[in-house]
């Protein structure tokens, strides 16, 4: 039970996150696009010209809903992360995974109550925990014991973990492959979030078999 309620967490974190991002760059006046803008754009409390290294002008009506989306999505990734204890299976790249995505969440109530333009230098240290710490967790959790859940998934948390810290490690560089700044740091955020809805799924279809 414990496990199917940490399951629930992490998709319902993973659906209002999108949703909630959908919504807020719907009311934007000057057109947002996900290849040119961060994720962070959408919750800046000013409108103004923002960043030096790629200027936009910045402008979100409900920054505040995207805060608190943030914040939400931190809070029901740790719920996950703790509920699901039964999933992860005994050794250290279990522990480590599990403290790393613990850190992660902690990196999205940051980001969600510090903006960037408020506080630009907790705001990075929050993006860190989640872009940083948080993918190398998806590369611990790909050693998790192959009895455990989780473990007879590592090729996809593998594949998910590789992708994310190619992606993670170009956005910081900032290095455009062609997908744009933005969408590079969306699929390197974005990959704890798509990672926990795997495994949601799983936990959910474990469950449902009885295993």
């Amino acid at each position: 039970m414990a496990a199917r309620i940490g399951a629930a967490a992490w998709i319902v974190a993973t659906a209002q996150f999108v949703v909630v991002q959908l919504v807020v760059e719907s009311v934007w006046r000057t057109p947002y696009s996900w290849a040119s803008y961060n994720i962070s754009d959408l919750g800046n409390v000013h409108c103004q010209t923002w960043d030096v290294s790629r200027p936009r002008y910045v402008c979100s009506p409900l920054h505040d809903a995207m805060n608190t989306s943030f914040v939400v999505q931190g809070v029901l990734l740790l719920a996950g992360v703790l509920l699901t204890g039964a999933c992860w299976g005994r050794g250290w790249g279990s522990r480590s995974a599990r403290a790393l995505l613990i850190a992660t969440s902690a990196g999205w109530v940051l980001v969600g109550l510090v903006p960037a333009d408020v506080n630009e230098d907790l705001h990075v240290l929050g993006a860190l925990l989640i872009m940083g710490l948080g993918n190398i967790g998806l590369v611990c959790a790909g050693f998790a014991p192959r009895a455990s859940l989780f473990g007879t998934l590592r090729p996809t948390t593998r594949f998910m973990a590789a992708t994310a810290m190619v992606a993670t490690l170009l956005f910081f560089g900032q290095v455009d492959p062609g997908i744009g700044l933005g969408g590079m740091e969306r699929i390197a955020a974005f990959a704890p979030g798509a990672w926990t809805l795997v495994m949601a799924l799983a936990v959910l279809r474990s469950a449902k078999h009885g295993r």
